[in-house]
């Protein structure tokens, strides 16, 4: 969560042992130990209640989605199948739509078509 490691808890611990003393040090150590694990506990507890909160509305949704799928399913039957392959011609074995296709490349200059740029300077 903070991402504290090794050196900086020595440095933490340094500073407080200056600070607070050798006396009161352990007394703070024990109270900063307790109010993390409340910290700890109540994190715990507040996404435990939202779970609990959660899951019933999830579990509804599921089924409504299930429910669904299957008056889809039984309204359109053909969901199921899988797409048919493309038919081969026999003498070359190249499918027929590829021996059916126009060519790309156009007779005609590109410029004659395309309306002119009124923001180029003539």
């Amino acid at each position: 969560m903070f991402d504290v490691g090794f050196w900086e808890l020595v440095i933490l611990f340094g500073l407080g042992l200056m600070v607070l003393g050798p006396e009161r040090m352990p007394k703070v150590a024990a109270k900063v130990g307790r109010w993390a694990g409340q910290a700890r506990r109540m994190a715990r507890n507040l996404t435990e209640q939202m779970r609990d909160e959660i899951e019933p509305f999830e579990s509804s949704m599921r089924s409504m989605d299930k429910e669904m799928r299957k008056d889809y399913s039984a309204m359109r039957p053909d969901v199921g199948e899988t797409a048919k392959p493309e038919s081969t011609d026999d003498s070359t074995g190249a499918s027929a739509e590829a021996s059916t296709a126009k060519p790309t490349a156009s007779t005609e200059s590109p410029a004659a078509d395309a309306e002119p740029d009124l923001n180029k300077p003539a």
